[in-house]
C-alpha cells in the first residue's frame, strides 16, 4: 500500500520524465503537486514551464533564478579543488544536482510539504544525488521516486503515457537521446548516443561550433583571478554568472570542450555521454595553469593526486553535503590563499592552450631556473643530491649483481 501523502514537491524540468509525473502522483497518491524548477542557465526551456506545469496538474509552480548561488557556492569551490571526475568530465550535471536539491528542500519546507519527488530514473547517478542531499537537510521528508515504483518501463512508455494525457514531450520516438542544460555545460545521453560505435550528430551542439569550422585564427584571451576565484577577462571585471556566460560565448566560438566519453556510473555501469562545457574547460586550463607557479611542490602534487580525486568522487555521488566535503574545503582553500594573478590562454580549433602566466605569489624564479650564469645555485651541489637520492637505486643495483634473481 501506498503512504498517503497530502502535498508533494516535485523537481521539475518539463522534460519527458517530469512532464508525465504530475499526473502520476495525483492518480496514485492524490495529492497536491506543486511543481519547482531552478534557473540554473538553461535559458529559454524555462518559459514555458509555468502553464504547462499547471495544465498537467500541479497546484502551483516555483522558478528559482539559482545561477548566482550556482556559479559561486558550487561551481568554483570544485573549479578551486581542480576536481576531474575520471580525468576527462568536469561535472556539470552533477554540480548542479546539490544546488537544485537544496531549494527544493527548502520550498518543501516553505509549504509544509510531506514528501519530495524527482524524475530521475532508477539506473542513473542523479537519483542518488537528490537524495542523498534530501536526506542531509531534511532526513524527515519522504522521499518518491516514481521510476523506482510504477510500470513504465522505458522511454517509449513513457511517451505513450503522455500522448494518452494530451502532455507535449520535447522528446519523440525518432530522436530520444535526452539533453540537461546549465550555465556550465550541456550533456547528451541516451537514444542514438547509447552506441558507443555511433558518431553524435554535430547539429545536436547548443554552445559549440565544430572545431573545424572554428575561425582560422586564434584567439588570445586573458582571465584573472583572486584566490583561485576567477574575477575578470581580459582586464574587465565580471560578476561570476556572466563571466561563465561570457567564457561559453568565447570558447563556443572556437570548438572548446567537447568530450565524448564512456564513464563508470556509481549505480555500477557504464554510460556513454557527450558534453559540451566550453567555459569550464578554459576556466580549469587557467586556474591550473596559475596554480603551476603559486603553489609549492609538495602541495601542488598532493592536491593533484589526492584531494582533486577525492573530491571529484565526492561531486560525482553526490556527497556534496558531508563532513568530508567540508575538510577538504578547507585545505582547498588555504592552498587558494596565493592563487592571484593572471593566465594568457589561446583559443584555437577545440582548444585551449596555456601561453603566459604572472603572479605577485609565483614561486618561479627565473635566477634560479635559468640556464645562463647565476650566483644562487651552485651547480656543483647536485652530485651530493644525487648520489643520496640514488643510494637506494645503486644498493639494489649492486645487490642484483651479486645475487641475480633467477
Amino acid at each position: 500500500m501506498k503512504q498517503n501523502f497530502k502535498k508533494v514537491v516535485l523537481a521539475y524540468s518539463g522534460g519527458l520524465d517530469t512532464s508525465i509525473i504530475i499526473p502520476w502522483l495525483k492518480e496514485n497518491y492524490g495529492c497536491e503537486v506543486i511543481a519547482y524548477a531552478a534557473d540554473v542557465g538553461q535559458g529559454e526551456e524555462l518559459e514555458p514551464l509555468e502553464a504547462k506545469a499547471i495544465k498537467t496538474g500541479a497546484s502551483k509552480i516555483y522558478i528559482e533564478d539559482l545561477k548566482q548561488e550556482f556559479v559561486t557556492d558550487f561551481i568554483y569551490p570544485m573549479l578551486k579543488s581542480g576536481a576531474i571526475y575520471e580525468g576527462r568530465y568536469l561535472m556539470g550535471t552533477s554540480i548542479a544536482r546539490p544546488v537544485i536539491a537544496k531549494r527544493q528542500v527548502e520550498i518543501a519546507t516553505k509549504e509544509g510539504a510531506d514528501a519530495i519527488a524527482h524524475g530521475s530514473t532508477g539506473k542513473g547517478n542523479d537519483q542518488v544525488r537528490f537524495e542523498l542531499t534530501f536526506k542531509a537537510l531534511r532526513p524527515d521528508l519522504q522521499i518518491i521516486a516514481p521510476w523506482r515504483e510504477w510500470q513504465i518501463k522505458s522511454r517509449e512508455d513513457a511517451i505513450d503515457y503522455a500522448e494518452q494525457r494530451g502532455i507535449p514531450v520535447p522528446v519523440t520516438k525518432a530522436k530520444p537521446y535526452s539533453m540537461d542544460r546549465n550555465l556550465w555545460h550541456i550533456s547528451y545521453e541516451g537514444g542514438i548516443l547509447e552506441d558507443p560505435w555511433h558518431e553524435y550528430r554535430d547539429e545536436m551542439f547548443i554552445y559549440t561550433v565544430a572545431p573545424e569550422k572554428a575561425p582560422e585564427k586564434a584567439e588570445i584571451i586573458t582571465i584573472d583571478f583572486e584566490k583561485g576565484v576567477p574575477v575578470g577577462i581580459n582586464g574587465t571585471g565580471y560578476d561570476p554568472v556572466a563571466l561563465v556566460f561570457k567564457l561559453n560565448e568565447l570558447g563556443g566560438r572556437h570548438g572548446v570542450g567537447r568530450v565524448d566519453i564512456v564513464e563508470n556510473r556509481l549505480v555500477g555501469m557504464k554510460s556513454r555521454g557527450v558534453y559540451e562545457t566550453p567555459g569550464g574547460t578554459i576556466l580549469y586550463e587557467a586556474h591550473q595553469a596559475l596554480e603551476t607557479i603559486a603553489l609549492d611542490r609538495d602541495t601542488l602534487h598532493f592536491k593533484q593526486n589526492q584531494i582533486a580525486s577525492q573530491y571529484a568522487q565526492l561531486v560525482y555521488n553526490g556527497q556534496w553535503f558531508t563532513p568530508l566535503k567540508q575538510a577538504l574545503d578547507a585545505f582547498i582553500d588555504y592552498t587558494q590563499t596565493r592563487v592571484t594573478g593572471s593566465v594568457k590562454v589561446k583559443l584555437y580549433k577545440g582548444s585551449v592552450q596555456t601561453v603566459g602566466r604572472k603572479s605577485a605569489y609565483s614561486l618561479y624564479q627565473e635566477d634560479l631556473a635559468t640556464f645562463g650564469a647565476d650566483e644562487v645555485y651552485n651547480q656543483k651541489d647536485a652530485e651530493g643530491f644525487i648520489n643520496l637520492f640514488g643510494l637506494p637505486i645503486q644498493v639494489q643495483a649492486l645487490l642484483d649483481q651479486k645475487l641475480p634473481i633467477k
